[in-house]
């Protein structure tokens, strides 16, 4: 009996240290657990904005004497604050691909025309324009899928001496999204 006592002494002992050595384990996972949310709660991935020029009103923006940012002024959505109605400059806060997309509308301006342009920390990346002729008005759109840094801006700018027109059907239009992150 007293050899049985033993070995359920040992056996018991070696539960102890496995319940032990189980429970440290899930103190480190449950740390890591909560190492990762804080981590993943600094991540920002819902980013979307879209905007049209006018709050209200109608007519010409522009000619200016330079190239000039349009402040896209009637913010549909601005999920994460990405996006600035007063500069017209969306600034990205996460490294990542995004989707931006521009639409222009001209009506029947004799010259200048339209000439806007999405640029990308100043350079331009692709443009849309029309000359004034025979036909009322018109209408061009453009966009990319391009790789951020935090901090990047993205823009629509209007070039010198030229103009949009726009209205409560909000024809100008300024949009972006976040695809994914890197």
């Amino acid at each position: 009996m007293a050899q049985n006592l033993g070995a359920l002494g040992e056996k018991v002992t070696n539960l102890v240290e496995k319940v032990t050595l189980l429970e440290t384990k899930l103190e480190n996972t449950e740390k890591e657990v909560l190492e990762l949310r804080s981590l993943n709660a600094g991540n920002v991935t819902n980013v979307a904005f879209s905007a049209a020029l006018r709050e209200s009103g109608s007519g010409n923006i522009g000619p200016f004497t330079t190239n000039t940012p349009l402040q896209y002024k009637k913010v549909f959505s601005n999920l994460d604050n990405g996006y600035n109605p007063s500069t017209g400059i969306f600034t990205a806060k996460v490294k990542g691909m995004y989707f931006f997309r521009f639409s222009m509308f001209n009506n029947l301006n004799a010259v200048p025309n339209s000439v806007v342009s999405l640029m990308k920390n100043g350079v331009r990346l692709t443009s849309v324009w029309d000359t004034s002729g025979s036909d009322a008005n018109d209408m061009g759109s453009n966009a990319v899928v391009i790789a951020l840094e935090p901090g990047d801006s993205v823009y629509v700018e209007l070039l010198h001496n030229r103009v949009v027109y726009d209205d409560a059907m909000n024809y100008n239009t300024f949009s972006g999204f976040l695809l994914f992150t890197m």
